[in-house]
């Protein structure tokens, strides 16, 4: 810093340091109002919803394991139909349990052989030319 030697130089030092204080605490706001609208509840769930949107591995992995609950339901339900007592009931969560796992861990192979059986036969047929 300078001296300040006279009463000019004080009064510009002076209303230098305003303008400084003035700029700063408006940096300050700003920044504040930038942080406070980050940490909202509503923008922090947002937020996260889009980053498990973005990430495809979350979506196949939630996807197998969507496809794994649905077949251990349905297995169940084949097992034990509307009614089981006992064991009967007990041997049905077992496969449920199962079957889920299953469906889970294997779930990118059983979409591709699910894909090649209805390419298979949905396939469009091709017309021999040749014969014409």
């Amino acid at each position: 810093m300078q001296n300040i030697t006279s009463r000019a130089d004080l009064k510009n030092a002076i209303q230098l340091s305003e303008a400084e204080q003035t700029l700063r605490m408006n940096q300050l706001r700003e920044q504040f109002y930038l942080t406070w609208n980050v940490f909202k509840p509503v923008n922090l769930i947002t937020g996260t919803l889009s980053d498990i949107v973005k990430s495809p591995h979350l979506v196949e992995n939630l996807a197998g394991t969507a496809l794994g609950l649905v077949t251990g339901y349905l297995s169940k339900f084949l097992i034990i139909g509307q009614s089981g007592y006992g064991i009967r009931r007990l041997i049905g969560t077992l496969m449920q349990v199962g079957v889920t796992s299953l469906v889970a861990q294997n779930s990118g192979s059983i979409k591709t052989v699910g894909k090649s059986i209805f390419q298979h036969f949905f396939r469009k047929k091709e017309v021999n030319t040749e014969k014409l």
